[in-house]
């Protein structure tokens, strides 16, 4: 979720307090004079130099701030943008790669399908062929078998015809010689 103005202003006024807190407190020590030693500790700032020390602070923390802090926030707030605007990228980019790897597999199926019901289809096909191709031969056989039996019963009728002339031939000349005159 990114932050919204309101929130970035609040973040940014907590951030320079904290650190006009901590200048200052920084300032202060650095600036402090040596304690004296005696039966009781007794710190006691100095009025004009903690005068003095405020007033610096005040005037170096304006320019701190421009010069320092809101450069930091800024780039801080343009790298926090620039994440989520890469977050945001990466997750339009992982939807569409599932949708397009939805399509893939969804035409692969496809493909799949019309290729399956295609290879049926030929199956079916060149079944029927067979079963044409196998009628039209067995009827062809068939023909074939009955002009065989049709030309075999022909020669069998000419060669009983054949025969029977031929048996009384030889019948006639048996007697003729068993009889020993023509008959």
């Amino acid at each position: 979720m990114k932050p919204t103005t309101n929130d970035q202003s609040t973040t940014h006024a907590r951030a320079a307090s904290r650190i006009s807190v901590a200048c200052a407190v920084g300032l202060s020590l650095l600036t402090s004079s040596s304690a004296y030693a005696s039966d009781a500790l007794v710190l006691e700032p100095d009025p004009p130099l903690l005068l003095g020390l405020i007033i610096g602070f005040g005037l170096l923390i304006f320019p701190a701030n421009e010069l320092i802090f809101k450069p930091i926030f800024k780039a801080l707030d343009e790298r926090a943008a620039r994440i989520e605007g890469a977050r945001t990228r990466a997750t339009k980019i992982e939807r569409d790669a599932d949708t397009i790897l939805n399509d893939y597999e969804a035409r692969i199926r496809e493909a799949r399908s019309e290729a399956d019901s295609a290879r049926k289809q030929s199956i079916a096909e060149a079944r029927s062929e067979h079963g044409a191709l196998t009628a039209r031969a067995r009827g062809a056989a068939e023909t074939q078998i009955e002009q065989a039996r049709a030309t075999l019963a022909n020669d069998l009728e000419s060669a009983r015809t054949q025969m029977s002339s031929e048996a009384q031939a030889l019948a006639q000349s048996a007697a003729e010689q068993i009889l020993g005159r023509s008959l």
